[in-house]
């Protein structure tokens, strides 16, 4: 049998004491000596190898409602156990990142337990190269434990080991069924059967199997998250029949922020947007709860943009656009991460919180005809286009729209006026790029074909930018049109704004006199946006203006139902102000929303958590210098600070991210930002650190202080609470003393241009 162990992970540096008694306790210089073994990993390095470098590094706890779970494993430790089952329970609701932690805080307790590095691997899964490697202490200690375990063990080593996607899930499959077969009690071997099965491309077919051993797991325990995978089975297929899930699937596992998202799946899937509205924001307050309290940064939960994406479309869609450009705002409003690449450029993922919230901010803005709006965001970073031609395209297409409908034509014209010569310009450089690597394909001798595609290959980069602007130019020429009062020219250009949604060109339509191709395009718009309320609100406001009362009473009433929190100071929904008299309704004449079906009890949303991701409290530190003077965060105070935790002179890559930052000085010093750098070395350590020579400098450009009791590393999270290791870490926090930024890793943090960007970035946007 598995036997408790009482001894920490091996320590990579040692902490000595104090060197004065007579000091004052904050101020008191320890020796902190770091490892001399030259075969032991770099400083910040797992000394459980490379693959243990990523992934959390502080401590778990044991939260409470992440799933009624057993999953027993061979300890006498019943808190070991209890963080496996959290473990288990975060795996079936998709977060693995606490995952991750539950599972490493086993292997804290219990030094190489096969079964915690199983746990491990599973959430990683999808990262085969990390997974593996993981998989092999796991399999090294396999006979330590339980046949059971051994066989989760093996199940694990299969699905890694086939390098075909279709044999890996095929080999998870049967290693599942065969665990199963052997142990036909075993609810959690069922749950990770359902799992395999459902994610396995054969089985995907056999939908009613898969959906019979749901119904036999809850039929013993009915509040088992498999509710979850219910959700997902049925997501794609047949949505209502995952309805008995819905309202079970978050209240199953309460601290999973996931499992209030998925039942948002299926509301939506339904056309339900009010309700599933409820279910993201569930998930978003209560992600926004876990990253507050943990100080977690958002986007390093993986399925977090996800579900504010579907929140704010969703929002859209039930008429709630204050609530919507709020919540697009927030996202906008995040600390990005950026993705970076060896040579040291970075970039944004399109998929992250900021660039969903961009998007939807975007569409809110237009297709709501919020002009005004426009106008006061342009030349902030809400809207501010990014670097490349395309998004600068969108910009002016949005901003010079904005400016023809409030009656600015010269800003307009203006702007329409650089798009031309921005279009000119791209296809000009369209040409020519292709024209040299035509050339050049010539000169080579290569066949027909190859020259045509290396032309094409050349050219593709202009393409999306080209047809940014011919569609932008389209629609603000049409805008310009109406503006002027040119009716026949604008009818003329609606024809070519092949890419103006439904409901705005219906409107358009009718401005300009056609009032049947108003309705005909309104109508249209409400097929292909079934349930959503401003297509709705769009052909009722122009059912009653043309006078068709009868239709224009059924579309409103239509729309009264699914529209229950509808933002009335909206121009889209408060332009039927007129329609709702005619019926002899109140100015509010949204109705009271409807007990809504197949929910079960739901929760205060105030009591999940918060709306919007607010930034943590910094904490607080005195330290002292290489001179043996205090230095504080309160010094700083009513000023930005950049924190940089460095693991010592002795850490090499530690040097060469302060001599990155040093130059870089000025500039963090131009947007108010002092750098004060945090070393593990004591003070006279600090004494003996200089900057590359290169730099021309006898110290570094901003203070040094020593934390070699690793009080301050640990406050701030910069520490490996599983193997008792300080970290790197580099924290941005503003003159409120608010962390608005922060990155802690095995590695330091270099790219400094991305840091003043986004430093300039967090800076100024609203509070």
């Amino acid at each position: 049998m598995y036997k408790q162990s009482i001894l920490s992970l091996p320590l990579a540096m040692t902490l000595i004491g104090c060197v004065s008694s007579s000091m004052p306790t904050e101020l008191a210089e320890p020796i902190y000596l770091a490892s001399s073994d030259p075969s032991a990993p770099p400083a910040g390095h797992s000394d459980h190898g490379e693959a243990l470098n990523k992934g959390p590094r502080q401590a778990a706890y044991l939260m409470g409602n992440t799933g009624n779970v057993s999953f027993p494993i061979t300890t006498h430790s019943s808190e070991a156990q209890a963080f496996f089952n959290q473990g288990v329970g975060q795996l079936h609701g998709f977060w693995y990142l606490e995952a991750e932690r539950s599972f490493r805080q086993v292997l804290k307790l219990h030094p190489e337990h096969p079964m915690a590095y199983w746990g491990i691997a599973m959430a990683n899964a999808k990262n085969r190269t990390r997974s593996k490697s993981i998989m092999e202490k796991a399999i090294v200690g396999r006979d330590k434990v339980s046949d059971r375990e051994q066989m989760w063990i093996d199940s694990m080593a299969a699905f890694q080991n086939e390098t075909d996607s279709k044999k890996r899930k095929a080999a998870r499959l049967k290693a599942c069924q065969n665990i199963s077969n052997n142990y036909p009690e075993d609810l959690e071997a069922q749950a990770f059967l359902v799992l395999a099965m459902y994610n396995n491309v054969k089985a995907k077919k056999n939908y009613d199997e898969v959906e019979k051993l749901i119904k036999k797991i809850l039929s013993k325990n009915p509040m088992h998250p498999c509710h979850h995978y219910r959700i997902h089975l049925w997501d794609y297929k047949e949505p209502k029949r995952a309805i008995v899930s819905v309202g079970l699937c978050g209240q199953s596992a309460t601290d999973i922020a996931h499992m209030w998202h998925m039942p948002g799946h299926t509301l939506s899937r339904l056309k339900r947007y009010h309700d599933a509205a409820w279910q993201m924001e569930a998930s978003a307050r209560v992600d926004h709860k876990h990253q507050i309290r943990d100080r977690i940064m958002p986007d390093q939960i993986h399925n977090f943009a996800h579900n504010n994406e579907w929140l704010t479309r969703n929002l859209d869609h039930a008429g709630r656009v204050g609530h919507a450009v709020k919540m697009a705002k927030n996202m906008m409003e995040l600390p990005r991460l950026p993705n970076i690449k060896e040579d040291g450029t970075w970039s944004i993922s399109s998929r992250s919180s900021h660039g969903y919230g961009k998007r939807h901010l975007y569409n809110l803005l237009q297709n709501y005809e919020l002009w005004n709006e426009i106008i006061r965001l342009k030349n902030t970073h809400y809207l501010r286009p990014g670097k490349s031609a395309a998004n600068l395209a969108k910009w002016q297409r949005l901003v010079a729209s904005a400016h023809f409908n409030t009656g600015n034509v010269a800003e307009g014209d203006k702007i329409l006026d650089a798009m031309e010569k921005l279009l000119t310009k791209q296809t000009a450089e369209k040409k020519s790029t292709g024209d040299t690597a035509e050339a050049k394909a010539k000169k080579e001798k290569k066949k027909a074909t190859d020259i045509r595609k290396a032309r094409t290959a050349a050219e593709r980069p202009f393409n999306t930018a080209i047809s940014a602007l011919n569609r932008g130019i389209a629609e603000t020429k049409l805008q310009r049109a109406i503006a002027m009062g040119d009716k026949t020219m604008a009818k003329a250009l609606l024809a070519k704004a092949t890419d103006v949604r439904n409901e705005r060109k219906a409107l358009t339509q009718y401005r300009l006199g056609d009032a049947n191709a108003a309705l005909e395009t309104a109508a249209k718009a409400v097929k292909s946006g079934a349930e959503q309320a401003r297509p709705i609100a769009v052909q009722s406001h122009l059912l009653h203006t043309i006078g068709k009362h009868k239709e224009a009473k059924e579309a409103f009433e239509h729309l009264r139902r699914i529209a229950p929190e509808a933002d009335l100071n909206i121009e889209t929904f408060a332009r039927l102000a007129p329609l709702a008299k005619s019926l002899g309704l109140p100015e509010d004449w949204r109705k009271k929303p409807a007990e809504s079906q197949n929910m079960s009890l739901r929760p205060n949303l105030d009591k999940l958590g918060p709306f919007r991701w607010k930034p943590s409290d910094a904490p607080e530190w005195k330290l002292r210098n290489k001179d043996g003077k205090p230095l504080s965060l309160e010094d700083y105070r009513g000023k930005p600070i950049l924190l940089v935790f460095y693991l010592g002179k002795s850490c090499t890559h530690c040097m060469e991210q302060l001599n990155e930052f040093a130059p870089a000085t000025d500039k963090f010093n131009q947007l108010g930002v002092n750098i004060v750098a945090v070393s593990t070395d004591t003070v006279t350590g600090l004494k003996q650190t200089f900057p590359d020579v290169s730099l021309n400098t006898k110290q570094f450009p901003f203070p040094l202080v020593s934390d070699a009791r690793l009080e301050i590393f640990k406050a701030y999270r910069a520490y490996d609470d599983f193997e008792e290791t300080p970290l790197h870490g580099t924290f941005l926090i503003d003159a409120k003393g608010k962390i608005r930024w922060q990155d802690i890793s095995y590695e330091p943090f270099t790219a400094v241009e991305f840091l003043l960007e986004e430093t300039e970035r967090l800076l100024s946007l609203q509070n």
